[in-house]
């Protein structure tokens, strides 16, 4: 099984598409909380299903259980917390969420997680897909830049 993850910030349109185009994905699996009102145009989440579609051939699927609580990154973001607090935060509720049991692998298989962060390195998407590597084994994650 693979999985793929991306941020759109610091990425034009031209980079962002060619990327999930050459990577080969199936689909496009959005974790963001709020996918509707991004400063990236193209990340808007009806445009971007549009945009996948008509230039990649990809899915759009959005999984709200894989996105933080506003709680959560309101206190990592506006009142800039600590990301190991974030990261514990995170990881608890997707032990919570269960989605080692909820969410489908065939889903996930071949997917691209989404989410707004340039790198992974402090991204949810990233914990996601350690996350279901660690409960599901025999995950390849490639981040892709």
């Amino acid at each position: 099984m693979r999985v793929y993850t991306i941020g759109f910030t610091k990425k034009s349109a031209a980079d962002f598409f060619s990327a999930i185009r050459k990577s080969g994905v199936k689909r496009v699996v959005d974790v963001r909380l709020n996918n509707v009102s991004q400063l990236a145009g193209f990340s808007k989440r009806d445009d971007l299903r549009y945009f996948l579609s008509e230039i990649c051939e990809v899915e759009y699927v959005q999984l709200p259980a894989l996105a933080p609580t506003q709680e959560m990154l309101d206190a990592y973001k506006k009142r800039k917390g600590d990301w190991l607090t974030y990261e514990r935060a995170f990881l608890d509720l997707m032990k919570e969420r269960d989605i080692k049991e909820t969410i489908q692998r065939d889903l996930i298989n071949d997917s691209c997680l989404l989410c707004s962060e340039d790198k992974p390195e402090h991204c949810h998407r990233r914990l996601i897909a350690e996350y279901l590597c660690d409960q599901w084994g025999d995950i390849e994650i490639i981040h892709i830049s």
